[in-house]
């Protein structure tokens, strides 16, 4: 056998490189839920379904006053508009149409918001990985700036001095949330920038480019993905605590957060307006933490250590 060397690379007779020895990134794993994790997807796709459709379907508008009565009970009817389904609350509107209404804002708020976040933390956090130095050093101290804050206090602070419009919402719920991000994103892409696939790809010359997009970002993917998930969760609580506060989503638009707190004092004359909110709240984050525990149970629990 005659090697012959040209430049950087060494071949062999039979055309192979030496770098033909060098390890390859690891597979990707195919995604197999359980039957309650399918469970929690179902669940999902409903309140996504809804809060894209859930305005063309609902029985009646968010604003319109249709019940003959305050605090009706579930299925009551009125002569002329026909069946409330869950209801009417404190202003004799329709509680099924308002929570329709109020899966675009609540849902649609909290994944715009998780989306941004995780533009934020994800860009930040593996550059930080991969350049390290100073820029690791500058990234690290400011997100631990934002991190010492506490987050419903920070929330507060923001909105109270610009405004509860939705964009200051979504932006609020991304800055505060991206620190999270930022964290978990450097961390795995510390591990990654470590293994010998990537050593093997700085050895074959490929560009940083290269190697982030081919090597880091898709062996992250999965444990981002499942941390995408709760932090979804923290942001459908975040948004729906500020409404529920009177400093989220303003009448007449209706949220589920703001639902439950006007129509607590339905409470006491045994009405159930303040539930149905409550209810919803709690499928649509109880049915992703389904899907994030299927996924973490797979992968040996490893994101849990690296959760902030």
């Amino acid at each position: 056998m005659t090697d012959t060397s040209l430049g950087n690379e060494t071949e062999t007779d039979q055309g192979k490189t030496v770098y033909d020895e060098l390890p390859d990134a690891p597979p990707k794993k195919k995604l197999k839920l359980s039957w309650t994790g399918k469970i929690g997807v179902i669940v999902v796709a409903f309140w996504i379904i809804m809060a894209i459709i859930g305005p063309m379907i609902a029985p009646f508008h968010q604003a319109d006053i249709i019940g003959d009565d305050s605090f009706m009970p579930p299925f009551s009817a009125t002569e002329d508009e026909g069946y409330h389904l869950l209801g009417t609350d404190y202003l004799e509107r329709d509680i099924w149409s308002r929570i329709l209404w109020g899966a675009r804002m609540t849902v649609g708020i909290s994944v715009v918001a998780t989306l941004l976040a995780y533009l934020i933390g994800v860009t930040a956090g593996i550059g930080a990985a991969v350049k390290k130095g100073w820029t690791d050093m500058i990234l690290s101290r400011i997100n631990d700036a934002i991190l010492s804050l506490p987050t419903i206090m920070l929330g507060l602070l923001i909105v109270v001095a610009l405004g509860s419009s939705i964009p200051i919402l979504i932006g609020t719920a991304a800055i505060i949330y991206a620190s999270s991000v930022f964290r978990i994103a450097r961390a795995y892409g510390q591990e990654i920038m470590v293994m010998d696939y990537v050593e093997s790809a700085q050895a074959r010359g490929e560009t940083i480019w290269w190697i982030i997009f081919r090597e880091v970002l898709p062996n992250a993917a999965m444990p981002l993905a499942t941390d995408f998930g709760l932090r979804l969760v923290f942001v459908v609580l975040f948004i729906s605590s500020l409404s529920f506060l009177g400093l989220g989503i303003q009448p007449p638009a209706a949220d589920w957060g703001s639902m439950v707190r006007q129509n607590l004092e339905g409470l006491q004359y045994g009405s159930l307006a303040p539930v149905w909110p409550a209810l919803a709240i709690a499928s649509f984050t109880i049915a992703i933490n389904l899907i994030v525990d299927d996924i973490s149970a797979k992968s040996g629990g490893d994101l849990a250590k690296k959760m902030i």
